[in-house]
Parts: structure tokens; C-alpha cells; sequence
């Protein structure tokens, strides 16, 4: 009986056969359809504003929320961002550095800082922009961009010829 646990207790100790293992590869490479509907990083930091929950921006929510992000960065308190620093705003608030709006458009007198004033003013026009309907107010529905064609980094496709794949490198002959 002893005999015969210890060969049962060997038998589950002892491993299996593993199975085979069949890694299956996507096909080659296509492109991937690109996106029909799109938003700007200036949208998604708008919809963000939205402070009561109501899935709208209004317009003093939207002063609040860019006043609040202009003096998170402000740490100084000196009531404008030189371009560095509205470079660090950019890259918190809106994902990257270089997303617009950039200081140049924002910066309205030239003077190679934007005040308080001039983000405000400067989203006062995106507010006006994005409010399609006129209620003003901003929904999400608003804030999203429709393509009509497919567009990659060249610009819009239609028309244009589909890249041909490189051709596999030469092995050199010995």
C-alpha cells in the first residue's frame, strides 16, 4: 500500500509532456485604418473644465479652469509665462510641449511672454470655435473633428499612390 502511494505521489510529481507551443504571428503588415474622428489637445483640456458634471463646458468654467492651470505653472506669481515655461504648461496640460496653441499666436503685444490675459482672451476664441451651435456651452460632441478622408503625416491620401514594402536586405554571398 505504502508501495503504491509513493508511485502515485511520483507519477503527479513528475511533469507532464508539455504540449506544443504555436505562436501565430499577425499577418504582414497593413496600414491601420486611420481615425475618422479625432480631438485636439486644446479640446480635451477644455472638456476637462467641466467642473458641476454636467458634461458641458460654460464659459466661466472654462476661465476657471485656465486659470488654474496658468497659475499652477506661474509658480513666480508673476502674472505671465515666458516661453519655456508656456512650453512647461503645454507639455502638463495639453500632453506635449509643442501642442498648440504655441506662445507665438497666444502672445498677442509680442512682448515674449503670455499673460493671464492673453491665455484667456486666446481661449475665448477657441471657446467661440468650438460653441457650433451657439448655447453657450461646449459639449463633447463639439469638441470632437471629423475627417472626411484618410490623412497621415504627408497629409490627405486620396489620390496618392500606396507605398510599395522595402525589399528584403541582400545576403551577402560567401
Amino acid at each position: 500500500m505504502i508501495a503504491a502511494l509513493l508511485a502515485l505521489a511520483l507519477q503527479a510529481a513528475a511533469p507532464a509532456a508539455d504540449p506544443e507551443i504555436v505562436v501565430r504571428a499577425p499577418l504582414p503588415g497593413t496600414p491601420q485604418t486611420p481615425a475618422t474622428m479625432v480631438v485636439e489637445p486644446v479640446a480635451m483640456m477644455i472638456a476637462t473644465f467641466d467642473a458641476d458634471g454636467d458634461g458641458l463646458v460654460d464659459r466661466s468654467e472654462m476661465q476657471a479652469g485656465v486659470r488654474r492651470s496658468f497659475e499652477a505653472i506661474d509658480t513666480a506669481k508673476s502674472g505671465y509665462l515666458r516661453y519655456i515655461a508656456f512650453a512647461d504648461w503645454a507639455e502638463r496640460w495639453l500632453g506635449d510641449r509643442n501642442a498648440l496653441p504655441s506662445p507665438f499666436e497666444v502672445d498677442r503685444n509680442q512682448d515674449d511672454r503670455v499673460s493671464l490675459d492673453e491665455l484667456q482672451n486666446h481661449f475665448s476664441r477657441l471657446f467661440a470655435r468650438y460653441d457650433k451651435n451657439g448655447d453657450k456651452r461646449i459639449s463633447r460632441a463639439e469638441l470632437v473633428t471629423y475627417r472626411t478622408g484618410p490623412v497621415d503625416a504627408k497629409g490627405p491620401t486620396a489620390g496618392r499612390p500606396m507605398p510599395r514594402p522595402a525589399p528584403p536586405p541582400e545576403k551577402k554571398r560567401r
